[in-house]
C-alpha cells in the first residue's frame, strides 16, 4: 500500500531570502545548486518513508522536497503502509534495539513477514521507478522496499537513517544484523551522527544533519495577536476578548482528573501566558524519557509545595510553574503501534498526582488531521515556554531541541548522542546526563528557572547554533551533492 503525498507549500526560496538574516545561506543554496542539478536531469529522485505525520521525517521530508522542485530536481514523496499490523511492531524492536533498548533477537517468522510486507509495496511501485531514478529510502520500515527496488530494478538508491547509538551492544548488534542483508545492497548511507554507522557501511557512509524550515508553520515568528489568537483557536486558554479566526474544529485535549480528555479551557486553563511553563513535546515514546521528566517536575515542586502567602520569590516561581507534556494524537501516528500505550501509563501516573499537583501538570493530546494548526499550536507552546526539555534516553537528533533552540528558548537536554551535538551544556542550556535521574533533573530546572540572564543568554546561543548548522539550506545543499555523487557523475 503506497501514498502519493501532496505537498501543500507555496513559500519559494525568494521568500526565504527577503529575511536579512536567511539571505547568505539562500544565496549559497542557490549556487550549489547552479553547479550541480543539470547532473540530475532526466533523473527522478524518490523520497520514501512510512508515515506522513508524527516525527521528525514527516516535519522534515516536505520543505526538503518543496526546495529541490524548485531548483529543477523533479522529486517525488511516497509514503509506504500495509494492513499486517504486526509489521510496524517489528519494525518499532528494531527501532528501540538500534537505540539500545528492548530484548534483543528476531525469529524467522519476524524476517518472513517484513520481506513480504516489503515485497509487496516494492511491487506497487516498480510501475513508477525507472533504472535513471534515485531512490532514497528513509529509516528502517521501508529499507526492505528499497533493497528490493534496487534489485528488480537497478536504479541508485541511498540509505537515511535518522537514528542510531553510539555505542555497539548486543541489542544494537541484532537489529543491525537483521537490516545488513538489505541495507548492504544500497549505493550509499546518510546518518546524522558519525558514531551511529554500523561497521558494514562505513566505507559507504557520509553525515547529513536533520534541519528545520524557518518559515514553516511550526518556527516562524509569531506575533502577539497571532500568539493569542492560536492558543484560543487550539482551546489552550479562554478567550477574554474576540479573536480575529474562529476556533478550531479539532483542539487540543487536556487529560482531567477523572482520566477523560478535554480541550484545556474546558477544565483547567494551562497559563501559558502567565506561568512560568516548563514544556517537552515529542512523540508518546518510552525512549523520550517522560517519566522521569515528570518525576522530576514533581519532586521540584515538593521542595516548595502549593502556592500560599509569605513565599520568596523562587518559590513563588515553583509554586505556579507548571509542566506541558504534549505529543500528537497517538491513532495518528501509523509507524509507532507503541505510542498509546504510552500516553496510557503517564495518563495513569497523574490520575495517581495529589490534587494540587495535577493542576500543575498539563497532559496535551494535539490532533493531526490538519498539519498547519498542529504546528501552529506546538509554535504557540513553545514560544509560551520558559525553557523547552527533550529529556531523551535515546534520540537519534531531536528536532523538537532544535526548534526551540531557533526561537531563542533554552533547552534542557540530556548526554544522548542526537541532543548533545546539538546543546552544549552552558552554552544553550543544560545536559542532563542521566535522564532517569529525577534529582538532577529536578536540580537542573531550578537552576534554569531561577537566572534569567542565563536564559536569555542560551536562546540567543541556540539560535546562532541552528542558523550556522541546522537550516533547511544546508541540509539541501548536502543532498544535491549525495545525489549527484550516487548517480555517478562528478559532484563539480
Amino acid at each position: 500500500m503506497i501514498n502519493f503525498v501532496e505537498i501543500e507549500d507555496h513559500v519559494q526560496l525568494a521568500d526565504y531570502a527577503t529575511f536579512i538574516q536567511l539571505f547568505d545561506a539562500v544565496h549559497a543554496l542557490r549556487s550549489t545548486a547552479q553547479t550541480l542539478v543539470h547532473h540530475l536531469q532526466g533523473r527522478t529522485v524518490w523520497m520514501i518513508n512510512s508515515t506522513a505525520q508524527g516525527g521528525g521525517v514527516a516535519e522534515m521530508l516536505p520543505k526538503v522536497v518543496v526546495i529541490l522542485r524548485e531548483l529543477g530536481v523533479r522529486t517525488e514523496w511516497v509514503v509506504m503502509g500495509t494492513e499486517e499490523v504486526e509489521f510496524f511492531s517489528i519494525t518499532k524492536r528494531i527501532h528501540n534495539l538500534i537505540h539500545n533498548f528492548g530484548d534483543a533477537g528476531f525469529n524467522a517468522d519476524d524476517r518472513a513477514l517484513y520481506e513480504k510486507v516489503s515485497r509487496e509495496v516494492a511491487s506497487e511501485l516498480i510501475e513508477y521507478i525507472h533504472p535513471e531514478d534515485i531512490v532514497v529510502i528513509h529509516d528502517p520500515q521501508p529499507l526492505g522496499v528499497g533493497a528490493e527496488l534496487k534489485r528488480r530494478i537497478g536504479m541508485r538508491a541511498i540509505w537515511r537513517c535518522h537514528i542510531g547509538f553510539d555505542e555497539t551492544t548486543l541489542a544494537t548488534e541484532s537489529a543491525w544484523g537483521f537490516l545488513k542483508p538489505y541495507a548492504s545492497v544500497f549505493d550509499h548511507a546518510v546518518f546524522s551522527v558519525p558514531d551511529y554507522i554500523p561497521s558494514y557501511l562505513k566505507d559507504k557512509s557520509s553525515i547529513i544533519y536533520p534541519a528545520l524550515d524557518p518559515l514553516s508553520h511550526k518556527n516562524r515568528e509569531l506575533s502577539a495577536h497571532k500568539l493569542v489568537g492560536i492558543l484560543c483557536n487550539a482551546g489552550l486558554m479562554i478567550d477574554h476578548h474576540p479573536v480575529l479566526t474562529p476556533h478550531w474544529e479539532n483542539q487540543a485535549m487536556r487529560l482531567q482528573p477523572d482520566g477523560t480528555f478535554v480541550p484545556p479551557k474546558a477544565g483547567y486553563d494551562v497559563g501559558l501566558l502567565y506561568r512560568p511553563i516548563i514544556t517537552q513535546v515529542s512523540r508518546w515514546d518510552r525512549l523520550k524519557g517522560w517519566k522521569p521528566l515528570l518525576e522530576g517536575f514533581l519532586r521540584l515542586k515538593r521542595w516548595v509545595g502549593p502556592s500560599r502567602d509569605n513565599q520568596t520569590r523562587r518559590e513563588r516561581r515553583i509554586a505556579i510553574l507548571r509542566l506541558i507534556l504534549a505529543g500528537p494524537d497517538p491513532a495518528a501516528v501509523q509507524d509507532d503501534p507503541q505510542g498509546q500505550e504510552v500516553l496510557e501509563e503517564l495518563c495513569a501516573l497523574y490520575r495517581q498526582l495529589a490534587p494540587w499537583e495535577q493542576e500543575s501538570v498539563a497532559l496535551l493530546t494535539l490532533p493531526m488531521i490538519s498539519r498547519k494548526e498542529n504546528a501552529l499550536m506546538v509554535n504557540a507552546i513553545q514560544r509560551c515556554s520558559t525553557v523547552v526539555v527533550q529529556n531523551s534516553i535515546r534520540e537519534g537528533f531531536g528536532l523538537t531541541a532544535t526548534e526551540a533552540m531557533w526561537k531563542r528558548v533554552p533547552v534542557l537536554g540530556t548526554s544522548t548522542c542526537g541532543i548533545r551535538i546539538q546543546v552544549r551544556h552552558g552554552m544553550e542550556g543544560l545536559i542532563t546526563q542521566d535522564p532517569e535521574d529525577p534529582e538532577e533533573i529536578a536540580e537542573h530546572l531550578d537552576y534554569m528557572l531561577s537566572d534569567p540572564l542565563a536564559r536569555d543568554m542560551w536562546g540567543r546561543s541556540g539560535q546562532r547554533q541552528v542558523h550556522h548548522h541546522f537550516l533547511v539550506f544546508t541540509q539541501v545543499r548536502e543532498w544535491l551533492h549525495r545525489l549527484v555523487d550516487v548517480a555517478g557523475m562528478p559532484p563539480y
